[in-house]
């Protein structure tokens, strides 16, 4: 006679595979969990941890294990890419922190053209990294990390595995976030931009007035020293600012 419990073993694994794709796709991305400098074993350790809570939930919405491979392959791929979806919706809005930061190394002149940044591709620079490094602390200790799990779970009742999706939709969510995260992006740089600006045009007057003068040797220690100031008074309401706007950005994400 066979235990129910053992029969019922094929059924529970079909669905804890499905819920982990969609899981770690997610955390593989979600601000604050989905961190590159973390061990990836760290990462995956959290992403089966988070699927065995996301699965009693889940289990309502799952369809039947399919009895073609291909028909697998097909829910398998849809999960991934529901989760890389969910979690990519999340992180663009915490990039606009670090994209502030290189904006404003630009004026401030301190991006270097020898180190490449590996998560924005862009050159590597002091502010954009300390940004990036007080982005995950902030959204751990604000609880906001909360806010896009929820909506993992809630996408199980949006978006269940298996049924439609519509890859018009889900450009122009990217889309409309990658709007988003830039305009932030810029409006937190934006006290950064206008000095530079204005320091840049008083050095082409003073170029014109004085033509012997050094101007390099003269301007751009007074950038460097102007720029790090402005963004030492600048960097509390940044941050803030940014926090502001990420709230409401994480509650509005599909399946909350």
């Amino acid at each position: 006679m066979t235990d129910p419990l053992l029969s019922q073993l094929p059924g529970w694994a079909f669905a804890f595979v499905l819920v982990l794709c969609r899981v770690s796709a997610a955390v593989m991305l979600l601000p604050g969990l989905g961190e590159s400098a973390p061990p990836a074993t760290v990462r995956a350790g959290l992403a089966i941890g988070i699927g065995v809570l996301v699965l009693p939930g889940a289990m309502a919405s799952l369809p039947p294990e399919p009895s073609q491979p291909i028909e697998l392959l097909s829910l398998i791929a849809g999960e991934l890419l529901r989760g890389g979806l969910l979690g990519w919706l999340a992180r663009l809005m915490a990039l606009a922190l670090p994209i502030a930061g290189q904006i404003a190394a630009v004026q401030i002149g301190l991006t270097s053209v020898i180190q490449p940044d590996p998560e924005l591709g862009a050159q590597n620079s002091g502010t954009s990294r300390l940004l990036s490094l007080a982005a995950p602390v902030m959204i751990l200790t604000s609880g906001l990390y909360a806010l896009p799990l929820q909506a993992l779970v809630g996408s199980y009742h949006a978006f269940p595995p298996g049924g439609p999706f519509s890859l018009g939709d889900a450009a122009q969510g990217v889309a409309q976030a990658t709007s988003a995260c830039f305009a932030l992006a810029l409006r937190l740089a934006a006290p950064l931009i206008v000095a530079g600006l204005g320091w840049q045009t008083l050095s082409g007057f003073l170029a014109r007035l004085v033509p012997s003068l050094q101007l390099f040797q003269v301007a751009m220690p007074g950038q460097l020293l102007g720029g790090l100031l402005i963004f030492g008074l600048l960097l509390r309401q940044m941050l803030q600012t940014w926090l502001d706007a990420l709230a409401p950005a994480l509650s509005s994400l599909p399946g909350r």
